[in-house]
């Protein structure tokens, strides 16, 4: 039976930024329902206002992959058991909620470093907005409105 989009959010939520605390866990969430609801560009295109299509966009989230390259990523969605702090973020995103450190984002990524980078993802559809934690967090251009 497939997971409910619920159980989705949940895992990814932990997956992404389990060790970030409430605020980065309710950034990430916020992302995922951004491109949810954005009225233009690629992710209404291709998700059309899906969570489980936003999710499951390939190549989006490393956690949906279960390999990268050709080596396992035991960290991927399908081995998470998500915790109730993780149902309860995905249940306060699935209601509305947004968290203002994320705005109106539609990326995020972890740089591995102590500096954003201003633009992201390569295609400079996306400008720095915030850090939350250890994340990057990135609103869309006037260019991803042609994506």
């Amino acid at each position: 039976m497939p997971l409910s989009a619920r159980e989705l959010l949940a895992r990814i939520i932990k997956c992404e930024a389990g060790g970030e605390g409430d605020n980065g866990m309710k950034s990430v969430a916020t992302v995922v329902m951004n491109r949810v609801h954005v009225p233009y560009g690629e992710y209404l295109r291709v998700c059309q206002g899906d969570l489980r299509r936003v999710i499951m966009q390939p190549d989006q989230f490393t956690c949906v992959k279960e390999y990268i390259g050709n080596e396992y990523n035991p960290q991927n969605i399908y081995n998470m058991t998500p915790e109730q702090v993780h149902y309860d973020i995905a249940d306060w995103a699935l209601s509305g909620n947004k968290s203002m450190a994320a705005g109106e984002s539609l990326w995020y990524y972890n740089p591995f470093s102590p500096q954003c980078a201003t633009y992201f993802p390569a295609t400079r559809t996306g400008v720095y907005f915030n850090r939350v934690g250890q994340h990057c967090f990135y609103t869309p251009t006037w260019l991803y409105a042609q994506t």
